[in-house]
């Protein structure tokens, strides 16, 4: 278990210059105000959420979440934010809890649910989508339903072994859901529940291991990262309940989280196991190129800024490979964040968090 040295909310965080780069200073946690874009980050080691105010790269407050009475071993993993930013929620694995907050960053509600892992927003209808974490071994095969008004759960039954990839289309009917333990897609209607099983061909053979989804924004093609076997898949869901496997593109070591951009032409991820990043041209699903660069270190989420000049990479850095400047009184190498200028693919600077950052999510400006 992770050692914390010094107790309490850590203070200005450092924001570490790249080359060419002016270096930030550290300064005091300050208030969170009503506007403004902010940058939510689990940090699953540390029990702890840092929140980053994107306008400066400044960390505004570290959430402790052992101070808040959820353990040292709470395990923070993924963050979901409402599209005005109005609320956040954030799975705690080993906690067995989702956690639900306001933009001043005060919890409103918790609830139970077994080993949570990723979550996914229904863009219309008040639903929170919950799947199960990686750390669990034989979870229920079951994804959950949470109403965010007032946080009843529903769990639905995906037949599958270790549901974890997870993400809703985007009109809201269907949520996609991914197996660790086999070959499997599930598409799930999200409204009743109702399941349909894909096994993809060679669902014999080793599993690829399917961590996470995205999808195209015209709802059509639905890309998934498949750690063990080092692919994107690509699939045709212009029929949502009968996936097609249509491509499969050799990339890095272990993708993690992707995401794809607005104009729907890229397609981004770490790769987790090469300190990498990975952009795929979707004009004809090739490799347009690999990012690597101070602060990579096991890169884990990741979320695109709003107007997609920047693309924001979570590292967990468990390794100790990108060293800290300050290890802000805990006992375990910190995490980082690095931005990343999507125009010249190039990282503009590296934002040091507490260890192991994992799961991100992005709040834009209200309006």
């Amino acid at each position: 278990m992770l050692k914390r040295l010094i107790r309490g909310v850590a203070p200005g965080l450092l924001v570490v210059g790249v080359a060419g780069l002016p270096t930030l200073r550290a300064t005091p946690a300050a208030a969170q105000t009503a506007d403004g874009a902010y940058l939510y980050v689990a940090n699953q080691e540390a029990a702890a959420v840092t929140v980053i105010d994107l306008s400066t790269h400044d960390v505004s407050q570290v959430i402790d979440l052992e101070a808040m009475g959820y353990g040292a071993n709470a395990k923070p993993h993924h963050i979901a934010v409402e599209p005005d930013g109005s609320f956040w929620y954030v799975s705690l694995i080993a906690a067995d809890r989702v956690l639900k907050f306001d933009r001043g960053n005060n919890l409103v509600a918790s609830v139970e649910f077994e080993r949570p892992g990723l979550l996914a927003l229904h863009p219309t209808e008040p639903w929170l989508f919950v799947g199960r974490s990686m750390a669990a071994v034989n979870p229920p095969q079951r994804i959950g339903r949470i109403d965010r008004t007032s946080m009843e759960v529903e769990e639905y039954d995906v037949f599958i072994p270790r549901p974890h990839a997870l993400l809703a289309s985007g009109d809201g009917a269907w949520v996609y859901v991914g197996s660790l333990g086999e070959n499997s897609v599930v598409t799930v209607e999200a409204e009743s529940g109702d399941a349909d099983l894909l096994r993809l061909p060679g669902s014999g053979e080793m599993p690829h291991v399917l961590v996470q989804y995205a999808i195209s924004p015209d709802g059509g093609t639905l890309v998934a990262t498949a750690e063990m076997t080092a692919k994107l898949l690509v699939f045709n869901v212009s029929e949502p309940t009968a996936p097609q496997l249509v491509g499969e593109i050799d990339v890095g070591a272990r993708p993690w989280h992707p995401s794809w951009s607005a104009d729907g032409r890229w397609i981004w991820f770490g790769n987790l196991g090469a300190d990498e990043v990975t952009l795929v041209d979707t004009s004809d699903w090739s490799v347009a190129a690999v990012i690597r660069g101070q602060g990579l270190a096991e890169p884990h989420g990741s979320a695109l800024s709003a107007d997609g000049s920047r693309l924001y990479v979570a590292n967990r850095n468990e390794s100790g490979s990108y060293e800290s400047s300050d290890r802000m009184g805990y006992d375990a190498p910190g995490g980082t964040v690095v931005v990343i200028d999507t125009a010249t693919r190039e990282i503009v600077d590296v934002i040091e968090t507490p260890p192991y950052a994992s799961g991100i999510g992005l709040a834009s400006s209200p309006r």
